[in-house]
């Protein structure tokens, strides 16, 4: 890996000199200079050669000194509003950890569901899929995995010891909390960053506005689908674990709902800013034809969400609050950075003709729709196993949004389902956050996580071309 990332480092800058000083054009004067800072920035995102928030700020550096764009305009695309939509969920997250309210939620959706070994299973995928909704994957994953691995143990200290049947169980516990935790983010625009890389291009560029009702309506059921099959591939197909029998897992969860105590003041208070939050940008459209005035945005209410948590009081004596600033220092930063860097490339792309260039050549290339859409789904889930989503997500959208024009239908009825192929990485354990954390547990093995994410990553090609073909034309039209 680390020389990956030193060839990586050398190579993009040197790819970058070659393509501005290339003897003839290959697209026009400012489409190379565009694609060459793009390219720069891809083999830095793929390579990691430095973190990717800091390969994002490339091009508030390359664009002003190439003349591609004045410096308040790149600067523009770093201060979108759906960048403070995220600011006011990464805030709205932290809370949630920070009070702990976010652990309660998960232990008392798993002793809902029941203690028998199936039950335990669909309980921590029911649990981290929620909260994968709300918080980061990486987050909910670290959540669940000291409750999942107590679980384990409880089977591994009993009097059969660690049979096959009990190792098949914490496959299934561990692989289910890592794939809901990815599934579960596609849910709403808040719950993984290539979700709003998209919104925020839709509005920057073509002027369309997604509510966060309107993408629940469309990314929920798809997640619940997700969830649904990842919970029968595992725990029906792949690694069935019937016969065990535990014998104090129940006391086991109720003993850790019971460390947690009552609900406190802070809980209390997040919890209510969560639900009214929420409520706020189910509501929205509704609110905003009664009282027509108030022009209510997903990102007001984000922002408004955001103030409050460091505005209510949690002691009048002690002068404390449900969030202090310096809760912030937890706050993912370079993913926001990491928006606007990917906006900022987008823009770049229309503004220099390539996005025209692409549509040209594929309403010439006679290819079919529906196999164009299919090459970009496969494409997209696939390349998201090898290199970060969001990465990937700024870089293609505006690609893909370009073949939409080209191919002459509606612009989400392309980019929708191929930014959901992006959070579909199921297969490899350098993938994605979650599937790393549970991977490091020790009950993971690599062709295990690639047996079962083939067949996941598969279901998700056939569910997204089945959205593409029935649900998105009549959700989004």
């Amino acid at each position: 890996m680390m020389l990956a990332k030193k060839i990586g480092l050398l190579l993009a800058p040197i790819l970058f000199l070659i393509i501005i000083n290339f003897p003839f054009p290959l697209i026009s004067e400012k489409g190379d200079l565009v694609l060459a800072v793009a390219i720069w920035m891809v083999v830095w995102w793929i390579t990691e050669a430095v973190h990717i928030a800091v390969t994002a700020l490339l091009p508030l550096l390359l664009f002003p000194l190439l003349k591609i764009m004045p410096i308040a305009e790149v600067g523009a695309n770093y201060g979108s509003p759906i960048i403070f939509l995220f600011f006011g969920g990464f805030v709205l997250a932290l809370a949630l950890e920070k009070s702990n309210l976010h652990k309660r939620i998960a232990l008392t959706i798993i002793k809902m569901t029941g203690t028998s070994p199936n039950k335990v299973v669909l309980g921590f995928m029911l649990a981290t899929a929620f909260l994968s909704m709300w918080i980061s994957n990486t987050a909910s994953t670290v959540v669940m995995l000291p409750i999942a691995i107590s679980v384990i143990k409880l089977l591994i200290h009993d009097a059969d010891g660690f049979t096959k049947k009990d190792k098949n169980f914490a496959l299934s516990v561990m692989l289910g909390i890592a794939f809901s935790a990815n599934a579960g983010g596609i849910a709403t625009i808040i719950g993984t960053p290539p979700n709003s890389v998209l919104i925020g291009l839709l509005e920057n560029e073509y002027n369309i506005e997604i509510s966060f009702l309107k993408w629940m309506s469309i990314g929920f059921p798809f997640s619940v689908l997700m969830v649904f099959f990842c919970y029968l591939v595992l725990v029906k197909w792949m690694f069935p674990c019937k016969g065990i029998l535990f014998e104090n897992s129940s006391e086991l969860i109720s003993s850790e709902l019971s460390k947690i105590g009552k609900l406190s003041k802070q809980e209390k208070r997040v919890l209510t800013v969560f639900v009214l939050t929420v409520f706020l940008w189910m509501s929205r459209g509704l609110i905003n034809n009664l009282l027509p005035e108030l022009k209510l945005s997903d990102t007001v209410i984000s922002i408004f969400s955001a103030i409050s948590l460091f505005a209510i009081p949690l002691s009048w004596t002690k002068n404390s609050f449900v969030l202090d600033w310096k809760d912030t220092e937890k706050l993912s930063w370079g993913i926001l950075l990491l928006f606007g860097g990917g906006l900022a490339l987008a823009n770049g792309m229309k503004e220099s003709g390539i996005v025209d260039i692409v549509i040209q050549t594929i309403a010439n290339s006679g290819l079919s729709v529906l196999l164009t859409v299919v090459v970009l789904i496969v494409l997209m889930l696939f390349m998201t196993e090898l290199m970060s989503n969001v990465a990937l997500v700024a870089v293609l959208a505006p690609v893909v949004a370009g073949i939409a024009i080209g191919l002459e239908i509606p612009l989400l009825h392309l980019l929708v389902p191929v930014t959901i192929a992006s959070s579909c990485a199921f297969m490899l354990p350098m993938a994605t956050p979650p599937n790393a954390i549970v991977f490091a547990s020790g009950y993971v093995k690599v062709n295990q996580m690639v047996r079962a994410g083939v067949v996941l990553n598969t279901i998700a090609v056939l569910l997204l071309i089945g959205y593409y073909l029935l649900v998105i034309p009549y959700l989004l039209d």
